[in-house]
């Protein structure tokens, strides 16, 4: 009896030191930050003229569509996230529940940036912004009806700005993020090298006259890079269901087609910013996952470049489009589920930084976000805290 409770004593221990060591490992937890939510930008006046950027879309839901079943509020309040001391509060909360990492969206729209003060006004002038840190996605797809509720039922496709730019509006892009924002001490770097994320690449290469022109343009980006004193730059790549129909690129002539087309290019890793980019998210949240898992199986056999598992919370887009396909049962107790599948993955994979990344800290209009709301309190932030922070 004695020998028997002493082994199960030990085991407790193992138990419990393993939870420890797990809770103690750093990982790198990364939220896209969608920056419409700002109050001080005169161009997403446009999209929404109340002054409150896409936060009107959310406070409008009911008045828009009566009885609607989508009844999302912010515990927050509408905030301005361009306002620092606001900043300086989502920065608190992040970090004190394990998201560590801001991925920000980032626009380029007519000859300009887009959507920016919320990272150049908000997180760059907080206080307490070296609690975190920070890396760009450019989201660089066309601009059509959906952000403006007054007219994105039409079942017409106006694109009001392209998201494709030409070799020269590249370089420019390319060397004003390098200068402004590469340059920061808060920026996310793997081994030294800034990380930079291309959300559209089909579009990328429209925009450059094919897949060649692309991959020179892209080879620039990294050479500029190192000009400006980086080791390198890790490129990125936001994975979408393949599609390999491009002039200039023979996937039938490669044993890995998907893999040879995107290190031909120049990416260097990669993850996802959206399930709905790969799988039907009009399900169970549970069999989502399964899809997920299967995803992940498939990166590892098919791609040599690191793959960073992503997690999305869920999707519905009714705020937007009144109708749309709806996750279900995508709680904060299988949220967290998913986080560990995530942790797990990152373990396994020990030769790459353990990051990852989750959609989103608040895509409120896609039914997506971490920050807190009146149908889960702070359950999804809560639930990062339980996976990252404690260690359960």
């Amino acid at each position: 009896m004695k020998k028997q409770f002493l082994l199960l004593f030990a085991l407790l221990l193992l138990g419990g030191r393993s939870i420890a060591l797990q809770a103690a490992k750093h990982y790198d937890v990364a939220a896209f930050l969608y920056p419409a939510y700002a109050y001080n930008d005169p161009r997403l006046r446009p999209f929404w003229p109340s002054g409150m950027g896409e936060w009107e879309t959310v406070m409008t839901m009911q008045q828009r569509n009566p009885g609607h079943y989508w009844k999302r509020q912010p515990l927050w309040g509408p905030v301005n996230e361009a306002d620092p001391a606001v900043m300086e509060m989502e920065i608190e909360q992040a970090t004190r529940h394990g998201v560590n990492v801001f991925i920000f969206d980032w626009y380029w729209y007519d000859g300009r940036p887009f959507m920016e003060t919320t990272l150049t006004d908000g997180f760059l002038k907080a206080q307490n912004r070296g609690k975190m840190k920070f890396y760009l996605m450019w989201a660089n797809h066309d601009v059509e009806n959906y952000w403006d509720t007054r007219i994105s039922h039409l079942h017409e496709s106006n694109v009001i700005w392209k998201g494709s730019v030409d070799r020269e509006e590249f370089e420019k892009i390319c060397r004003r993020n390098i200068e402004m924002f590469f340059s920061q001490p808060e920026y996310y770097k793997i081994d030294g090298k800034p990380v930079f994320m291309i959300y559209d690449v089909p579009n990328f290469i429209k925009g450059m006259g094919g897949v060649k022109e692309a991959r020179e343009a892209l080879k620039w980006f990294h050479r500029e890079v190192k000009k400006a004193g980086y080791p390198g730059l890790d490129l990125q790549f936001t994975m979408w269901k393949p599609n390999l129909n491009y002039s200039g690129f023979d996937g039938g002539k490669t044993e890995n087609p998907e893999n040879d087309f995107i290190t031909q290019l120049g990416f260097t890793s990669s993850s996802h910013y959206q399930f709905c980019h790969f799988t039907n998210v009009n399900e169970d949240y549970n069999t989502i996952m399964e899809q997920v898992r299967k995803e992940w199986a498939h990166i590892d056999e098919a791609f040599t470049i690191p793959y960073y598992p992503h997690i999305s919370i869920g999707w519905d887009n009714s705020p937007r489009t009144k109708e749309s396909a709806v996750t279900r049962n995508n709680t904060p107790d299988n949220f967290a589920k998913a986080l560990r599948d995530a942790r797990d993955y990152a373990d396994r994979h020990p030769n790459q930084v353990p990051l990852i990344t989750i959609n989103s800290w608040n895509e409120w209009t896609e039914t997506s976000y971490l920050q807190p709301d009146n149908v889960n309190g702070y359950g999804y932030l809560e639930a990062v805290k339980k996976v990252f922070v404690d260690g359960e």
